[in-house]
């Protein structure tokens, strides 16, 4: 057999393509028909071909080198280190601690386990210098990789105030980027945007403003900025935004002679998971974790099923975890770097999200930039305009969440099951600005689920 499979068969042009589709609609408009248009405004079209197609620079990216995180919320130092352990052993291969007190015993914590080849994340819910040197005196001890997601700005957007004030958070991640030489410190909460109901073009131009305002603001920024991204569960279109967001960050980081590669750590959204028939997030996840590793994410964080309602348990961690070790080891998605690499219809959609995308940064940059725009209101204004529409595609049936707004199970019962709070708390208090809220597209119907549960068991 020849070695060259196609070399039989004469090539097919893209015009004659196009001729054989319009032959087979008898007659139905070809674009009325198969071309439809995303949020984003792109014109999606049924066929890609090679007559149409430039070949781009490679990713870059090395997707086969995809670490799977851990998140673990810290309040028992000798709890937390035996599940660090524990998760170690089966399968994690980093570590994201949340901490929200400023007198945990750091070191405890981090001499708990090994670090070596074992990446670790710190969400702090404060901001405080003392506390990050310390982290910084071990990085340097143990040679460990160690990444502490400050993001005073992104406080800001979504909870309305500073950790202290603009000039004292500043000049704090001032002080830690020059004394801190051993981790890295600075990171972009993108998530946010995506969870709040963005569509993908504001996501990256919003991420991108995001970093910008930390360029125009940080004097030294001599380690890679971590990108917090929300993966949504448009398969392939949230391949690209990975891949754009990538690419354009890289362009806008040249300006300031910032040579550094970004450092992405992937989740899959929460907007578009359900409190009832809950099994089916499973899936979601696992599409959104897969898009996230093709579009060359270094590290995942998944999202367990019961996240919405039930406080962090090993069971949910678990399978969590185990969804992306099949993805690892037995889907084979730790062989290649480059999967989407050549691929006409993803290469054609990262090139128009990048596009849109910068424009929208100009935009932001030539009308005061991002701090400026989440002052006055209008980041928050144009995600929700953004998020109503997609809200009012779910209401009417036309953005199908299965077992929610398609085929729900009226049996289910969730009432007795919450150990959370699954919706957006109203809670009055001082903000500077007004607060970019994240929301789910189910809640109002399961709010009134619940509300019938409660009505028929009274």
């Amino acid at each position: 057999m020849s070695e060259q499979l196609f070399e039989g068969f004469e090539p097919v042009s893209s015009k004659e393509w196009k001729q054989k589709i319009q032959f087979e609609l008898k007659g139905a408009d070809y674009n009325d028909t198969l071309i439809w248009e995303s949020p984003e405004g792109i014109k999606v079209k049924p066929f890609y071909h090679n007559d149409d197609f430039t070949v781009p620079n490679p990713a870059g990216t090395k997707a086969a080198s995809f670490n799977i995180c851990q998140n673990i919320f810290v309040f028992d130092i000798d709890k937390s280190i035996a599940k660090v352990n524990d998760t170690l052993n089966r399968g994690a291969e980093s570590i994201r601690f949340t901490i929200e007190d400023e007198k945990t015993d750091i070191e405890k914590l981090l001499n708990g386990f090994s670090l070596k080849d074992i990446p670790v994340y710190f969400n702090l819910s404060f901001l405080s210098v003392d506390f990050v040197k310390r982290i910084d005196a071990i990085a340097k001890e143990k040679n460990a990789t160690i990444y502490v997601q400050l993001d005073p700005i992104g406080k800001l957007a979504k909870e309305g105030n500073w950790f202290n004030n603009i000039e004292k958070d500043f000049d704090a991640i001032n002080t830690i980027a020059i004394a801190c030489t051993n981790i890295n410190i600075l990171s972009i909460n993108g998530s946010l945007y995506q969870n709040a109901g963005a569509n993908i073009v504001q996501q990256i131009a919003y991420t991108l403003a995001h970093a910008n305002e930390y360029f125009n603001a940080v004097a030294t920024i001599n380690k890679p900025i971590v990108l917090q991204i929300a993966v949504g569960t448009n398969y392939f279109f949230e391949i690209a935004k990975l891949r754009a967001l990538r690419q354009l960050f890289k362009v806008i980081a040249s300006e300031y002679d910032h040579n550094f590669e970004c450092h992405i750590i992937a989740s899959p959204t929460k907007r578009n998971k359900t409190l009832y028939d809950y099994n089916v997030n499973m899936l979601r996840t696992t599409t959104e974790c897969m898009s996230a590793i093709l579009g060359g994410t270094d590290s995942v964080a998944n999202l367990p099923y019961d996240a919405l309602y039930h406080k962090d348990n090993e069971f949910g961690d678990r399978i969590a975890r185990n969804q992306l070790l099949v993805l690892k080891h037995e889907s084979y998605f730790d062989k290649v770097d480059n999967p989407a690499d050549g691929s006409y219809y993803i290469e054609e959609l990262t090139q128009q999200l990048a596009e849109k995308a910068l424009v929208l940064f100009k935009d932001i940059e030539a009308n005061g930039g991002l701090l400026h725009q989440l002052k006055d209101g209008t980041i928050k204004r144009k995600i929700q305009e953004s998020a109503t529409k997609e809200q009012e595609l779910f209401d009417n049936g036309k953005e199908v969440l299965l077992g929610t707004n398609k085929y729900p199970n009226k049996n289910d019962r969730m009432s007795g099951e919450l150990e959370l709070y699954p919706f957006v708390k109203t809670d009055a208090r001082k903000t500077l600005i007004s607060p970019i809220i994240e929301k789910r597209l189910a809640e109002a119907m399961e709010q009134e689920r619940l509300n019938t549960e409660e009505t028929n068991r009274s």
